[in-house]
């Protein structure tokens, strides 16, 4: 198993966001979180990324427990996020919020290279765009950037969270294809979404949040045909 959560507990001062969720993601999946806003998925995502502190609980990557690894080292280990609201460099050129993503990198690194021939071959928009300043461009092509750097992190995990907020349908599309194109390449695919049509027809598994809880899981597809879930995310009575 590549990543795995046990019994995890995160409090903000004396509220307790997460109440002891498990979940695992195997090398090679997709697997997507769903549920409200509140529900706690945005917590999870901070917590394996290291932004938040554990109050309980175990988090495994690879094996070796990550739980008090500090932010910046588990980017080493292998994990890097695509935080929601996109949370670009906007005074930054195109290729300088690239760079920012490997700067935990060799800068003469070939690998190094080869991501960024990766990354601009992926969102042909960041190519034409490469000496940009990044606050001026499109809610999309911001978006394509945040994904684009964390790529630059060389992830055997990318953590999406929200990745088609705020996007107009045609780009939330484009996007979504984008993140299978990801996958295809051998990156593992953790992403949290309130598209949750778009994010269960990708998923190879996915969990469901509520309140801090997991309270339903299961591949992806069967997860789209649940006349719960139907009701309560797709607006299917």
């Amino acid at each position: 198993m590549l990543l795995e959560i046990e019994d995890l507990v995160v409090e903000y001062g004396r509220i307790q966001a997460l109440h002891g969720i498990s979940l695992s993601v195997e090398a090679g999946e997709i697997v997507c979180l769903i549920g409200a806003n509140g529900a706690g998925k945005t917590t999870t995502m901070k917590a394996i990324s290291g932004l938040l502190p554990a109050v309980r609980g175990r988090i495994r990557f690879d094996g070796e427990d990550i739980t008090t690894l500090r932010a910046d080292r588990r980017v080493v280990k292998g994990i890097s996020q695509a935080p929601e609201g996109r949370g670009i460099f906007p005074g930054m050129t195109v290729m300088e919020n690239l760079s920012m993503g490997a700067y935990t990198r060799s800068k003469k690194g070939t690998e190094r290279q080869a991501d960024l021939t990766r990354v601009l071959e992926l969102f042909p928009r960041l190519a034409e765009r490469r000496t940009q300043i990044a606050g001026t461009m499109s809610g999309g092509e911001q978006q394509m950037l945040t994904i684009g750097r964390a790529l630059m992190a060389h992830p055997r995990v990318l953590l999406l969270d929200e990745p088609s907020m705020g996007l107009a349908p045609k780009l939330i599309q484009q996007i979504f294809s984008i993140i299978r194109e990801i996958n295809s390449q051998g990156t593992t695919v953790l992403v949290v979404e309130q598209n949750a049509q778009q994010a269960l027809s990708i998923a190879d598994r996915a969990y469901i949040l509520e309140t801090g809880a997991v309270v339903k899981e299961g591949p992806g597809r069967e997860l789209l045909g649940d006349p719960a879930v139907k009701a309560a995310y797709l607006g299917v009575a």
